[in-house]
């Protein structure tokens, strides 16, 4: 099937462009998305004329992208979330949970918006691609936590193992300090019934 784009489609082509696609791409998402027209005679026509008023619209729309992408590039966004104690979410971060992040922080994110590559399945700083406009993308960090504090912790470059060992590190650290003062106390008590 044969249509016209209305706009920049990844991997399909530019606004104007008359590409074959398959009918069920076409009728699924191309035409009820507004992102292509078939391309009859009268719709090929119908967009000459009206060309300039789709490019100018689209200019208008990839500048206010421009303007949003440079505020949201290199953004950090707290999500938390409950973990097992090797970081393993119980759960994940989906692509809905980073526009709401993204939304309370006083942007305008929509979860369409949003690309994963998959979910975020464990505790950590994430890059995540934000496509605001065809042809203008931005990139937001997640920083996946338990709590606000483990999150600061996260953001200053510790990551969650890190810290769990450096608090088993300290915990053996203690036990063995236990062990050499009762070892220290019972050589005392030998020397003591010695001496008498």
């Amino acid at each position: 099937m044969q249509v016209i784009l209305l706009e920049r489609v990844a991997k399909l082509g530019q606004m104007g462009d008359v590409v074959d696609v398959k009918p069920g791409y076409a009728r699924n998402f191309l035409l009820p998305q507004q992102k292509a027209m078939t391309a009859s005679k009268a719709n090929i026509d119908a967009f000459a004329a009206k060309k300039a008023q789709l490019e100018a619209n689209n200019l208008e729309t990839k500048k206010e992208a421009e303007a949003l992408a440079e505020k949201l590039n290199g953004q950090q966004f707290v999500v938390i979330r409950a973990a097992s104690d090797a970081g393993a979410l119980y759960g994940s971060v989906t692509t809905r949970d980073a526009a709401d992040a993204a939304t309370e922080a006083g942007f305008t994110v929509d979860r369409k918006q949003v690309v994963l590559s998959a979910p975020i399945k464990y505790l950590g700083l994430h890059d995540v691609h934000v496509v605001l406009h065809p042809e203008v993308e931005a990139t937001i960090q997640l920083n996946v936590a338990r709590s606000t504090e483990e999150a600061e912790l996260q953001a200053s470059g510790k990551s969650i193992q890190e810290l769990a060992a450096e608090e088993e590190a300290a915990a053996e650290f203690e036990v063995s300090q236990l062990f050499d003062d009762l070892g220290s106390a019972a050589s005392d008590d030998e020397d003591e019934t010695a001496s008498e």
